[in-house]
């Protein structure tokens, strides 16, 4: 049987598709995103009870929580300490798990959304090396908020537009060694990078409505459009490889031995194992 193998050279894959060995009778929801943890754990975020499920790397079903919590899944971050940050889109909510799936923050305002200022359908979330945090705030608002490691609100940027710090739906969201802000404005194709306060820096184009970021251990950036396409790029955004994905990736996220992992809404969950 003929493998299927995108990339190229050092960034080159093979798929994996459907990855995820479901209890019996179970099926998928929409997979909306999907993390791993400094076990190479893989946590897919569904719109369906239990929430979030949770792997090995070999796909062999762990466990699942958050039913009766998360609502509405969309954006998710892993901490190095496994700390577990998901977006409550519809409930306009950020909420901070342990790896066991105990509340430890909520941020926002549940069934409250408001105009431009936290949160308005928020879609995702990055932790800095700090520990601050940043929400793109993307479907009812476009403004990315900044807020300490407990949750107050430090400040916000964005506007509706095009223009250099404006966005229209910024939906997914990085932040670098740098404490450089990385964000995929959909709608406007492209990635704009800012510095911590919200100062615009650059932008990368060359996309076609760009879902989600990731960034490796090596400072290469994975991003995923909806070509579909995944798109290989250094720290400078020079682009290093390109391939067609097997699904169309709305999450982007890799583990400790470089392979690739992608949500893929009604089309589950995608593993890309670095050759």
């Amino acid at each position: 049987m003929a493998r299927l193998i995108i990339g190229t050279g050092d960034t080159s894959y093979q798929v994996i598709h459907p990855f995820g060995h479901l209890p019996w009778g179970w099926t998928y929801g929409n997979v909306s995103h999907v993390a791993t943890d400094s076990k190479d754990r893989v946590y897919a975020f569904q719109r369906k009870d239990p929430p979030v499920l949770v792997f090995d790397s070999d796909g062999n079903f762990l466990t699942g929580w958050g039913s009766g919590v998360l609502f509405d899944a969309h954006g998710i971050f892993i901490t190095t300490d496994d700390d577990v940050f998901l977006i409550d889109r519809d409930h306009h909510e950020v909420l901070k798990f342990n790896a066991e799936g105990k509340i430890q923050l909520r941020i926002g305002t549940r069934e409250r959304p408001a105009f431009q200022a936290p949160f308005n359908h928020p879609t995702d979330v990055a932790i800095a090396p700090s520990g601050e945090i940043y929400v793109a705030d993307g479907y009812g608002n476009s403004t990315v908020h900044r807020f300490s490691p407990d949750g107050k609100h430090l400040g916000s940027w964005g506007t509706p537009g095009a223009g250099p710090g404006q966005f229209t739906t910024p939906h997914g969201i990085w932040v670098d060694g740098n404490d450089r802000v990385y964000v995929t404005d959909r709608e406007n194709n492209r990635v704009q990078i800012f510095s911590p306060e919200g100062d615009y820096i650059t932008e990368w184009r060359d996309f076609f409505h760009p879902m989600d970021i990731f960034m490796d251990t090596q400072g290469r950036f994975y991003v995923t459009d909806q070509i579909p396409r995944l798109s290989v790029l250094d720290a400078d955004g020079k682009l290093l490889s390109r391939g067609k994905t097997a699904a169309n990736p709305h999450g982007i996220w890799g583990d400790s031995k470089g392979n690739l992992y992608t949500a893929g809404n009604l089309d589950g969950v995608t593993k890309y194992t670095k050759l």
